[in-house]
């Protein structure tokens, strides 16, 4: 009996239901899987575009090799929706994103399947390496205690892999995560280390946006080896049965065949340079021919890369006309791709509309400032000042830390950068913001989007560890506006002369005023303002939560109290603190950010370094990973929402 008018997918419950499939079935389990992934997010928007694109992969995937014992490492979890449908999680694939549902990323806590974390970029290569020599050391310390030649009370208390040396680990790389340099790190170390890995190259040369740089044209132009690659699959393969390839030979017939290759095309391939076999290009949405493919290569000693071509939102048309806006297109209708769109024109603009409205702004004035971004020109609307300044801004791809490496050499021969990175991928670049920013003190203005809690994607990419790491960093200036007119104005102060590297936190999402197109003026670097006068307690706000403290001032009557906008945590507002430390018994703090080493911290430091004794309650993010959720449910589980603030204040 059909449900949901889908034949075969509601009978799909495991990889194993899958395997039980003909091939010729395939192509319609593709079909019927993009179609309920289509569906589903129409209603519970998340990222469509790119999991279109990795159907067949996955299908193919799953139908080839014996998963979940062999590991498939997904890079970027945007891919995953199909993998998740797949493998057990299609009734509750409606929760997906929501508090208390299933996860908006692949992880190991959720299910056996997922093997690994892959909410950031470009890790996957290194992972599934790590888990291929795990499996095969082991297997191999396995055997030795078997037989005698080792202790073995140790290994035996690690979980059990009866299958370790035969299972296979696949990485899956793609949507632009091949211009992360961590992918590369892992290249090399998986050409130097005996290892069958096999990489799976999803090439929709896209990430969010298009994808740029040199690895995108390279990949482009391998086409041209597809007839090449099939005929020496072939020849491999005799080679192998006529004992002709054992493992001493191989690596020497690898580069001797590389070269032969480099000759005749008159073009190098940058993974047979590195003695990773490649494969392909080869069409990505043909379930089939991958099918054939993967059962070739699946039992191939040595690492591979098989390079797959695919189309980000494939099979759905409008999804792959504009692939950018269908990433994570909100709410649609199925039938007619019409995007619901809301009436916004008399609510606040995003924080990061307001940052690349006014960087136009700034550059038009200012003509040493440029902008940086690594792949995010329209999350952080970068794509604002590219579109009106090309020449002047700069999208690096996934590769923050280049970004900020890059914004420093800008600054040290004369320019003034405006490096725009998601806070929680600033940790990916945290060496270059100290060794080749702050230890120079260079003038590159960091902006960190999305920091605090970022909602529905989840622990991966709340940002909220930038003020603890940064805190203890020289020479930065760390910052974070309340609201869109401050934000503006700590731009304008932060290109001013001899503000060295200076660090400006926001929100994802709306700010608070609708008329935010203040006059650009400067801010006193480690000044705050008193917004509220009080005598009984005294709140320290740091960023847009002190809009959150001031509607609860509004509605507090019972008791006088103070509230302080502090704007700065490094460096901190000394007289402020002196003030409040003399005058009041009890003190609160809030931020957005982690409760450990962040604003609140530093309050308290202050506070006993110069001899006050205050009662201070701090307000943040715990230390814990926070789930994903809507930003009102994570603040209320964080106890950072209105109520929380306002027993904070009232003592209870």
């Amino acid at each position: 009996m059909e449900q949901d008018g889908y034949k075969l997918l509601t009978k799909i419950n495991s990889a194993e239901d899958l395997r039980k499939l003909s091939i010729d079935q395939l192509p319609l389990l593709c079909s019927e899987l993009r179609r309920d992934i289509v569906n589903e997010l129409s209603v519970n928007p998340g990222h469509l575009a790119s999991s279109l694109g990795a159907v067949e992969i996955t299908v193919a995937l799953h139908y080839v090799m014996n998963t979940p014992d062999d590991r498939i490492v997904w890079d970027v979890g945007h891919q995953a929706y199909g993998h998740k449908i797949l493998t057990g999680r299609r009734d509750v694939f409606c929760t997906n994103r929501k508090f208390g549902g299933i996860r908006p990323f692949p992880s190991p806590e959720e299910s056996e399947y997922d093997t690994f974390a892959c909410g950031h970029a470009s890790n996957s290569i290194s992972a599934a390496l790590g888990m291929a020599v795990a499996a095969e050391k082991l297997s191999d310390e396995r055997e030795a205690c078997s037989e005698g030649y080792k202790e073995c009370s140790t290994l035996n208390s690690q979980p059990s892999t009866p299958n370790a040396r035969s299972r296979r680990v696949v990485a899956v790389i793609g949507d632009g995560a091949m211009s992360g340099g961590l992918a590369y790190e892992g290249l090399n170390n998986v050409s130097s280390s005996p290892n069958n890995l096999l990489i799976i190259l999803n090439d929709n040369d896209m990430s969010i946006d298009r994808s740029v740089g040199g690895m995108k044209q390279l990949l482009l132009e391998l086409n041209t080896g597809a007839t090449y690659n099939r005929w020496r699959y072939k020849a491999s393969n005799w080679l192998k049965g006529n004992g002709y390839l054992k493992d001493d030979r191989r690596k020497r017939l690898i580069r001797l065949s590389n070269a032969a290759k480099g000759a005749i095309s008159g073009q190098q391939n940058i993974f047979e340079g590195m003695n990773i076999r490649y494969f392909g290009p080869f069409d990505g949405h043909n379930v089939k021919e991958i099918v054939r493919i993967l059962r070739q290569l699946k039992d191939m000693e040595g690492p591979k890369l098989l390079h797959l071509h695919t189309t980000k939102g494939y099979g759905y048309k409008p999804a792959e006309q504009q692939a950018t806006i269908w990433h994570a297109p909100g709410k649609f209708n199925p039938d007619t791709g019409e995007r619901q769109e809301t009436e916004t024109s008399n609510l606040p603009p995003k924080f990061q509309d307001v940052f690349g409205e006014t960087l136009v702004e700034l550059a038009k004035q200012n003509p040493r400032i440029v902008g940086v971004t690594p792949a995010m020109p329209s999350g952080c609307s970068m794509n604002i000042m590219m579109k009106e300044m090309p020449d002047r801004a700069f999208d690096v791809g996934i590769a923050e830390g280049h970004a900020v490496t890059f914004s420093g050499g800008m600054a040290k021969d004369g320019l003034l950068p405006f490096c725009n990175i998601y806070s929680a991928f600033s940790q990916r670049a945290y060496d270059n913001i100290i060794h080749d920013v702050a230890l120079l003190n260079l003038p590159v203005v960091l902006c960190f989007d999305r920091a605090g809690l970022v909602g529905e994607d989840g622990p991966t990419h709340h940002g909220a560890f930038d003020i603890a790491a940064l805190r203890p960093v020289p020479n930065l200036t760390l910052a974070a506006p309340m609201d869109e007119p401050e934000l503006r104005r700590m731009m304008f102060t932060a290109q001013l002369p001899e503000k060295g590297p200076f660090v400006i936190r926001y929100p994802r999402g709306r700010g608070s005023v609708v008329d935010w197109r203040c006059p650009l003026e400067e801010i006193p670097v480690g000044k705050g303002r008193k917004l509220r006068d009080g005598e009984d307690v005294a709140v320290l706000s740091y960023g847009p939560l002190g809009v959150a403290v001031r509607e609860v001032l509004n509605d507090e009557g019972s008791l006088s109290v103070a509230h302080y906008d502090m704007r700065f945590v490094k460096p901190i507002d000394e007289e402020i603190l002196d003030e409040v430390g003399r005058k009041f018994k009890r003190i609160v703090t809030i931020e957005d950010g982690s409760r450990e080493g962040g604003f609140g911290s530093a309050v308290l430091e202050w506070m006993a370094d110069h001899g006050y004794a205050p009662h201070i309650t701090r307000l943040g993010l715990p230390n814990s990973f926070i789930e994903h959720g809507s930003v009102p449910e994570l603040q209320r589980v964080a106890g950072i929402d209105a109520e929380s603030i306002r027993k904070a204040i009232l003592g209870t």
